[in-house]
């Protein structure tokens, strides 16, 4: 069984937000998938769709067979690192403002690539 991955690291969005989209495709097909991404109206779709689509192509480019019907195997989302801000506050103290960012991974299955 071989697998194609994809991955964005340090995408400028938090994973907390991502996180339901590689819920909800995981074990889908590629095609179920990229459907399911396409017609949700959140910036954290934009960004799995995007891997998703970049997961497909390394399958085809490694010489996989109808790629709308392999599998998502595994799709998840770990928090990167954070840039730090700081905003003043009242009587001179300062509030932390932590920009998150997350890695995206999915890994496609293409059991004929073995």
């Amino acid at each position: 069984m071989a697998q194609v991955n994809a991955c964005h690291r340090f995408a400028r969005i938090s994973a907390t937000k991502v996180r339901p989209f590689a819920d909800l495709i995981r074990g889908m097909t590629v095609a179920e998938g990229l459907n399911q991404l396409r017609y949700r109206p959140n910036r954290g779709a934009r960004f799995l769709e995007k891997v998703l689509q970049s997961a497909a192509a390394n399958a085809e480019d490694k010489g996989a067979r109808n790629v709308d019907n392999l599998k998502i195997v595994d799709a998840y989302v770990d928090g990167g690192p954070m840039i730090k801000r700081i905003q003043p506050r009242a009587r001179g103290m300062a509030f932390l403002i932590r920009k998150r960012m997350s890695h995206i991974h999915i890994a496609i299955d293409a059991p004929e690539l073995t």
